[in-house]
């Protein structure tokens, strides 16, 4: 099916919002590249006071042709340790799902997902060992998530080559670091 003229102007829009910084809190996205609009990538930066906290976590998102009458196919390109999450990126969303609406955005799916890692839902789980983790051993759940996190989607220090060029306020000839945020 061949993309519609109604879903190339909706995805402006939505490029523009997104250009004009009204993303939620902690999170980036856009186009993956100038080939196509239906290809998304995004950012979600842990939510303070979770178990996520200090992690980022990179997401695809794929429209499809007939967007927005469609949702989105989100899905988590960093592996996590939560509920509702599977171990190949899927996310259990209702929003995802059946309770999608045109009315709804990528800003709106973003927050949502943000959300649902603040607030995980164990009693409609798509790993149902890590829901009955949350549930009957929340202690145990949360340092295997801290742990998940720390591994997985924590930004690496990188010395740079020999002889790069850069502005720091560091002392002259000592290490410098870049933060690399791919595994």
């Amino acid at each position: 099916m061949p993309p519609t003229s109604m879903s190339a102007k909706r995805i402006a829009r939505e490029i523009l919002d997104v250009k004009k910084e009204a993303l939620p809190e902690g999170c980036t996205a856009g186009p993956k590249s100038d080939k196509s609009v239906y290809e998304w990538i995004a950012q979600i930066e842990g939510p303070p006071d979770s178990v996520y906290e200090g992690g980022v976590f990179d997401l695809s998102i794929n429209l499809p042709v007939d967007y927005p009458f469609r949702p989105p196919k989100v899905q988590f390109l960093t592996k996590i340790y939560h509920a509702n999450i599977n171990t190949q990126g899927g996310i259990c969303l209702d929003i995802l799902k059946n309770q999608w609406s045109p009315a709804l955005s990528i800003i709106k799916v973003l927050l949502s997902v943000s959300s649902l890692l603040a607030d995980p839902n164990p009693h409609d789980p798509l790993m149902p060992d890590i829901a009955q983790r949350f549930l009957k051993d929340r202690k145990g759940h949360d340092k295997a998530a801290r742990e998940w996190t720390a591994k997985y989607a924590t930004p690496k220090a990188k010395p740079l080559p020999e002889g790069s060029a850069t502005k720091s306020s560091s002392k002259p000839g000592g290490p410098i670091e870049v933060l690399v945020l791919d595994d």
